[in-house]
Protein backbone atom coordinates (compact mmCIF):
# COMPACT_ATOMS: atom_id res chain seq x y z
CA UNK A 1 0.00 0.00 0.00
CA UNK A 2 2.75 2.43 0.92
CA UNK A 3 4.57 1.56 -2.27
CA UNK A 4 1.55 2.51 -4.37
CA UNK A 5 1.25 5.87 -2.59
CA UNK A 6 4.93 6.61 -3.07
CA UNK A 7 4.72 5.70 -6.74
CA UNK A 8 1.70 8.00 -7.19
CA UNK A 9 3.46 10.90 -5.46
CA UNK A 10 6.59 10.36 -7.56
CA UNK A 11 4.50 10.33 -10.74
CA UNK A 12 2.62 13.51 -9.82
CA UNK A 13 5.90 15.32 -8.97
CA UNK A 14 7.46 14.14 -12.19
CA UNK A 15 4.56 15.36 -14.37
CA UNK A 16 3.53 18.57 -12.57
CA UNK A 17 5.33 21.46 -10.95
CA UNK A 18 4.32 23.09 -7.66
CA UNK A 19 1.66 25.28 -9.32
CA UNK A 20 -0.32 22.44 -10.89
CA UNK A 21 1.08 23.05 -14.36
CA UNK A 22 2.18 20.16 -16.48
CA UNK A 23 5.94 19.99 -16.81
CA UNK A 24 7.23 20.82 -20.25
CA UNK A 25 8.89 17.51 -21.11
CA UNK A 26 8.56 17.80 -24.89
CA UNK A 27 9.07 21.55 -25.23
CA UNK A 28 5.33 22.21 -25.81
CA UNK A 29 3.22 24.90 -24.18
CA UNK A 30 2.38 23.89 -20.59
CA UNK A 31 -1.29 23.01 -20.01
CA UNK A 32 -3.20 23.63 -16.80
CA UNK A 33 -4.62 20.57 -15.08
CA UNK A 34 -6.70 20.03 -12.00
CA UNK A 35 -5.62 17.60 -9.30
CA UNK A 36 -8.68 16.30 -7.48
CA UNK A 37 -8.83 14.02 -4.50
CA UNK A 38 -11.55 11.63 -3.54
CA UNK A 39 -12.41 10.34 -0.08
CA UNK A 40 -14.18 7.03 0.47
CA UNK A 41 -16.42 7.28 3.56
CA UNK A 42 -17.10 3.54 3.59
CA UNK A 43 -13.65 2.67 4.86
CA UNK A 44 -12.34 3.27 8.37
CA UNK A 45 -9.04 4.65 7.13
CA UNK A 46 -9.17 7.88 5.27
CA UNK A 47 -7.46 7.25 1.99
CA UNK A 48 -6.85 9.90 -0.55
CA UNK A 49 -6.45 8.98 -4.13
CA UNK A 50 -4.89 11.48 -6.45
CA UNK A 51 -6.74 11.91 -9.65
CA UNK A 52 -5.53 13.92 -12.58
CA UNK A 53 -8.16 15.49 -14.71
CA UNK A 54 -7.50 17.93 -17.49
CA UNK A 55 -9.62 21.05 -17.53
CA UNK A 56 -11.88 20.75 -20.52
CA UNK A 57 -11.93 16.98 -20.43
CA UNK A 58 -15.27 17.21 -18.69
CA UNK A 59 -18.03 15.38 -20.51
CA UNK A 60 -19.67 17.58 -23.08
CA UNK A 61 -23.41 17.76 -23.53
CA UNK A 62 -24.60 15.77 -26.51
CA UNK A 63 -26.00 18.01 -29.20
CA UNK A 64 -29.02 16.89 -31.21
CA UNK A 65 -28.54 16.35 -34.88
CA UNK A 66 -29.66 19.13 -37.18
CA UNK A 67 -32.03 17.04 -39.24
CA UNK A 68 -33.70 13.87 -38.06
CA UNK A 69 -33.72 11.11 -40.61
CA UNK A 70 -37.13 9.63 -41.27
CA UNK A 71 -37.00 6.10 -42.53
CA UNK A 72 -40.04 4.55 -44.15
CA UNK A 73 -40.68 1.18 -45.68
CA UNK A 74 -41.27 1.33 -49.38
CA UNK A 75 -43.68 -1.02 -51.12
CA UNK A 76 -40.68 -2.98 -52.42
CA UNK A 77 -39.54 -3.60 -48.82
CA UNK A 78 -43.02 -4.71 -47.77
CA UNK A 79 -43.37 -7.13 -50.68
CA UNK A 80 -39.87 -8.57 -50.18
CA UNK A 81 -40.24 -12.39 -50.02
CA UNK A 82 -37.09 -12.73 -47.88
CA UNK A 83 -38.24 -10.24 -45.27
CA UNK A 84 -39.33 -12.92 -42.78
CA UNK A 85 -36.64 -15.41 -43.68
CA UNK A 86 -38.67 -16.83 -46.57
CA UNK A 87 -41.77 -17.50 -44.40
CA UNK A 88 -45.00 -17.22 -46.39
CA UNK A 89 -47.06 -14.21 -45.36
CA UNK A 90 -50.73 -15.13 -45.87
CA UNK A 91 -53.35 -12.39 -46.32
CA UNK A 92 -54.71 -10.81 -43.14
CA UNK A 93 -58.29 -12.14 -43.07
CA UNK A 94 -60.13 -12.63 -39.79
CA UNK A 95 -61.23 -16.21 -39.26
CA UNK A 96 -64.75 -15.10 -38.35
CA UNK A 97 -65.28 -14.41 -42.07
CA UNK A 98 -64.31 -17.96 -43.11
CA UNK A 99 -67.05 -20.48 -43.83
CA UNK A 100 -68.11 -22.00 -40.48
CA UNK A 101 -69.45 -25.10 -42.25
CA UNK A 102 -66.28 -25.73 -44.25
CA UNK A 103 -64.24 -28.92 -43.94
CA UNK A 104 -61.57 -27.55 -41.58
CA UNK A 105 -59.01 -29.68 -39.80
CA UNK A 106 -59.42 -27.41 -36.73
CA UNK A 107 -63.16 -26.70 -36.67
CA UNK A 108 -62.94 -24.20 -33.80
CA UNK A 109 -60.21 -22.00 -35.29
CA UNK A 110 -61.31 -22.67 -38.91
CA UNK A 111 -57.88 -23.62 -40.25
CA UNK A 112 -56.30 -26.64 -41.91
CA UNK A 113 -53.31 -28.68 -40.79
CA UNK A 114 -50.00 -27.17 -41.96
CA UNK A 115 -51.60 -23.91 -43.09
CA UNK A 116 -49.17 -21.00 -42.63
CA UNK A 117 -50.15 -18.68 -39.82
CA UNK A 118 -50.20 -14.91 -40.22
CA UNK A 119 -47.87 -12.94 -37.93
CA UNK A 120 -50.94 -11.26 -36.38
CA UNK A 121 -52.67 -14.58 -35.72
CA UNK A 122 -53.67 -13.58 -32.19
CA UNK A 123 -55.66 -10.64 -33.62
CA UNK A 124 -57.09 -12.52 -36.59
CA UNK A 125 -58.17 -15.65 -34.68
CA UNK A 126 -61.63 -16.46 -33.37
CA UNK A 127 -60.72 -15.66 -29.75
CA UNK A 128 -60.15 -11.99 -30.59
CA UNK A 129 -63.01 -9.46 -30.47
CA UNK A 130 -65.44 -9.83 -33.35
CA UNK A 131 -65.79 -7.18 -35.99
CA UNK A 132 -69.30 -5.76 -35.82
CA UNK A 133 -70.57 -5.88 -39.39
CA UNK A 134 -74.35 -6.09 -38.82
CA UNK A 135 -75.12 -2.41 -39.39
CA UNK A 136 -73.26 0.66 -40.57
CA UNK A 137 -72.14 3.27 -37.98
CA UNK A 138 -74.65 5.89 -39.18
CA UNK A 139 -77.54 3.43 -38.81
CA UNK A 140 -76.32 2.35 -35.37
CA UNK A 141 -76.14 5.96 -34.09
CA UNK A 142 -79.62 6.62 -35.46
CA UNK A 143 -80.98 3.55 -33.63
CA UNK A 144 -79.29 4.58 -30.36
CA UNK A 145 -80.75 8.09 -30.72
CA UNK A 146 -84.24 6.63 -31.29
CA UNK A 147 -83.90 4.50 -28.14
CA UNK A 148 -82.80 7.47 -25.98
CA UNK A 149 -85.64 9.61 -27.38
CA UNK A 150 -88.20 6.88 -26.65
CA UNK A 151 -87.00 6.40 -23.04
CA UNK A 152 -86.96 10.15 -22.30
CA UNK A 153 -90.38 10.56 -23.94
CA UNK A 154 -91.82 7.77 -21.78
CA UNK A 155 -90.33 9.33 -18.62
CA UNK A 156 -91.81 12.75 -19.53
CA UNK A 157 -95.24 11.25 -20.24
CA UNK A 158 -95.28 9.43 -16.90
CA UNK A 159 -94.13 12.61 -15.10
CA UNK A 160 -96.98 14.71 -16.51
CA UNK A 161 -99.71 12.05 -16.26
CA UNK A 162 -98.76 10.55 -12.88
CA UNK A 163 -101.79 10.83 -10.57
CA UNK A 164 -101.70 12.79 -7.33
CA UNK A 165 -101.88 11.19 -3.91
CA UNK A 166 -105.20 9.52 -3.45
CA UNK A 167 -105.14 9.92 0.34
CA UNK A 168 -105.45 13.08 2.41
CA UNK A 169 -102.74 13.63 5.05
CA UNK A 170 -103.86 12.79 8.59
CA UNK A 171 -104.59 15.71 10.94
CA UNK A 172 -104.14 15.67 14.68
CA UNK A 173 -105.98 17.75 17.25
CA UNK A 174 -103.83 20.77 18.04
CA UNK A 175 -100.95 19.24 16.07
CA UNK A 176 -99.97 17.20 19.16
CA UNK A 177 -98.12 20.24 20.40
CA UNK A 178 -98.60 19.37 24.06
CA UNK A 179 -97.77 15.69 23.58
CA UNK A 180 -94.55 16.42 21.63
CA UNK A 181 -93.09 18.72 24.31
CA UNK A 182 -94.90 22.02 24.47
CA UNK A 183 -94.84 25.28 22.54
CA UNK A 184 -92.01 25.89 20.01
CA UNK A 185 -91.44 22.25 19.04
CA UNK A 186 -91.94 20.78 15.59
CA UNK A 187 -95.53 19.63 15.66
CA UNK A 188 -97.66 17.29 13.60
CA UNK A 189 -100.27 18.43 11.07
CA UNK A 190 -103.42 20.01 12.49
CA UNK A 191 -106.69 21.10 10.94
CA UNK A 192 -106.34 24.23 8.83
CA UNK A 193 -102.67 23.71 7.84
CA UNK A 194 -102.10 24.28 4.10
CA UNK A 195 -102.00 21.20 1.93
CA UNK A 196 -98.75 20.71 -0.03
Amino acid sequence: MHRAKRRLLWLSRRLFDDYGRERNLNGDEPRKVQIATAFSPTTMLSRRIGRIQRLGAIAQVARPAGAIQKRCLSQADIDDPNMNGGYVNPPAIKRQFRDPNGDWWDKQQRRNYGEPVHEDDDILGLFSPEEYTHTKPATAFFQIGCFITAVLGLCGTVYFLYPDKQSYPKEYEGGLEKELGGPGVTRARKAGDPYE
